[in-house]
């Protein structure tokens, strides 16, 4: 019993020392594809070898009189791989797409918040606009709300989600968090797990970061959510002053995107723990096309004692964004089945 005890014991160390291999091994391939040096050759040349080294290593942990060496040298292979990682650095200074190039930022004056560097493209198209930006003069005494944006373009899990902060006299400024890409960079969900993205607070007008996506993107087509976000006026002056310190932070500090840990959803609920009572993580935060009915479940929603279906129905801003397209009272107009 003990010699069968100990064999499936030995058998799972393996097993489980394989997975390790594994997981490392698909790691550091994508690592070096996405993250290596620029010269294609050198860099499938790297790609190439760490793959096989890690095949060889996989197979050599079944064979005893080669497993310690080869268990040595993958750890070394590794922590070379490892080390490339953490020089890795997040940067400003890189030659970016228009509507990320330009950093917003905040300067503070007791209730006085001014933020800079305003998004407000004029869009003839979602790729065709005329870049604006301007400054504005908040005060937090007159902070009135929060809302909750969310945008879909491929089915009902995944969700683009932002932030609007609404102030007296319909006035309203939207923080959206996205990938900041250079020029002549797409996004890809994969790339995003392994450094290859800054991080941006894009602070826009929401005739700007809404009405693109509701009036302008047509590949896909996406529709647009607004829900307003149950709570204390003060705990939404606190999670407004926390998105201004982030916006102060990261123009001096950059930092990377990450598909999973850093993104448009996890990082407004980590914004979000600025006050107590925030909401526990959950899968439907992953999942980030489910929020707005983790928010409504959790009761965080103003539901006006509505079904989620029927909230969610009238949330849906699309026909009247695009009734409203360019006017001064945009944001009044989309929310008028929500007052």
């Amino acid at each position: 019993m003990r010699w069968l005890l100990a064999r499936i014991g030995r058998w799972a160390l393996l097993a489980a020392l394989a997975l390790i291999v594994l997981g490392f091994g698909i790691w550091g391939t994508l690592l070096l594809a996405f993250a290596g040096p620029r010269d294609g050759v050198v860099r499938a040349a790297l790609v190439g070898g760490f793959c096989l080294a890690s095949a060889g290593a996989l197979i050599a942990l079944f064979i005893r009189r080669w497993r310690l060496r080869a268990m040595a040298g993958f750890a070394l292979l590794v922590t070379a791989v490892m080390i490339f990682w953490s020089s890795l650095k997040p940067t400003n200074e890189r030659d970016w797409q228009p509507d990320v190039a330009v950093l917003p930022y905040a300067t503070v004056s007791d209730d006085e918040v001014t933020v800079h560097n305003i998004r407000n493209f004029d869009y003839r198209s979602e790729t065709d606009y005329t870049v604006a930006y301007y400054d504005k003069l908040f005060d937090l005494r007159d902070l009135r709300s929060v809302d909750i944006v969310t945008s879909y373009w491929m089915g009902p899990a995944i969700a683009h989600v932002f932030v609007s902060f609404g102030f007296a006299g319909d006035q309203y400024l939207a923080v959206s968090i996205e990938v900041r890409k250079p020029k002549g960079e797409g996004y890809s969900t994969l790339k995003g797990f392994f450094r290859q993205y800054e991080l941006i607070y894009v602070v826009a007008d929401e005739r700007d970061v809404i009405r693109l996506r509701t009036n302008y993107r047509r590949d896909p087509p996406e529709d647009v959510y607004v829900y307003r976000i149950r709570g204390s006026i003060e705990a939404a002056r606190m999670f407004f002053m926390r998105y201004m310190e982030r916006l102060n932070e990261l123009r001096t500090q950059p930092e990377f995107y990450n598909t999973l840990t850093t993104n448009c959803t996890t990082t407004i609920w980590m914004n979000a723990h600025v006050n107590p009572g925030y909401v526990p993580l959950s899968w439907k935060i992953l999942e980030s096309g489910y929020v707005p009915e983790y928010l409504y479940e959790q009761r965080r929603l103003e539901a006006m004692g509505l079904s989620f279906p029927e909230l969610q129905r009238r949330a849906y801003v699309n026909v009247r964004a695009r009734a409203a397209d360019s006017a001064a009272d945009f944001s009044r107009r989309i929310r008028v089945l929500g007052e």
